[in-house]
């Protein structure tokens, strides 16, 4: 068994038995017919991966592994906030006419910042204290923008990371408000994992360690029955992840830059509504 699939077991079980349903609140999302979508919930999870020993991704349930890494590379290398930019269609229920977002992910990576030493991105600001201060407690990314807010079609879910570099490895933070934990906990894990080796390697660095903090980590009502169902599946270990070493530029990456190899998870399909 791998230790995603370990981790995501373990978090599923203690909301199932312990979590707190939401049933009595008005709540924000809705499924396509118009219903309220309710949650069962458990506040506070902290996860954490040692990269260096294992890729963090199901045998449980099949992961996409090249859509949520070309998510990522939507987000962090082209800064895009238009969906005409992505392969996949996960973001269609959130585009306006024109295929845009808002101001949300990719656009608030990309806004240029003063520092004393010049104008930076975040990204940017990202690879050159990794090169120059790798010292700093200060290397963090943020897209919880409050005066953007208002202008976004859907409001982060995975809303910053902190970078810390310990001796010659990067190790980061994943702060998350909330987790559709059926349909995003392991892509989001896959995606920031694969982040993580890429800034690691540009920077001449070794990958360390994933810490994933989720504030509100909840489960569907009308997910549980397809939970209960992949989490008896059959475990197999982890695939093997394997990055072209050859890219010393954050933007020279591309899809074909990342394999996995011998991942054999179970593939088994399921209808999965998502609230939106």
């Amino acid at each position: 068994m791998s230790l995603a699939d370990e981790i995501f077991i373990k978090n599923v079980n203690e909301i199932l038995n312990y979590g707190v349903w939401d049933t009595d609140m008005n709540v924000r999302a809705h499924w396509k017919d118009g219903t309220e979508a309710h949650t069962i919930k458990k506040f506070g999870i902290v996860n954490k991966y040692d990269l260096s020993q294992e890729f963090p991704i199901l045998t449980i349930r099949k992961t996409y592994f090249k859509s949520a890494v070309d998510e990522l590379l939507w987000i962090w290398q082209k800064k895009s906030n238009n969906i005409h930019d992505l392969n996949s269609h996960i973001w269609d229920s959130w585009a306006d006419e024109n295929g845009s977002i808002g101001k949300a992910y990719g656009y608030q990576l990309g806004i240029k910042h003063k520092y004393k030493e010049g104008l930076f991105d975040q990204v940017d600001r990202v690879l050159y204290d990794l090169k120059n201060n790798k010292s700093s407690r200060r290397i963090l990314t943020n897209l919880y923008n409050h005066s953007d807010l208002n202008e976004m079609r859907l409001y982060p879910c995975a809303y910053s990371m902190t970078f810390n570099v310990t001796g010659d490895v990067l190790n980061g933070i994943l702060n998350q408000r909330s987790q559709d934990m059926l349909t995003a906990n392991n892509w989001n894990v896959v995606q920031y994992a694969v982040l993580l080796y890429m800034f690691a390697q540009v920077s001449n660095l070794k990958v360390g360690t994933l810490i994933h903090v989720i504030a509100d980590a909840h489960i569907y009502d009308r997910h549980i029955s397809i939970v209960e169902k992949i989490i008896n599946n059959e475990k197999r270990d982890a695939p093997e992840f394997e990055i072209d070493t050859g890219v010393t530029d954050f933007y020279k990456f591309t899809l074909s830059s990342f394999k996995l190899k011998n991942y054999h998870p179970n593939n088994e399909k399921y209808n999965i509504e998502v609230a939106i």
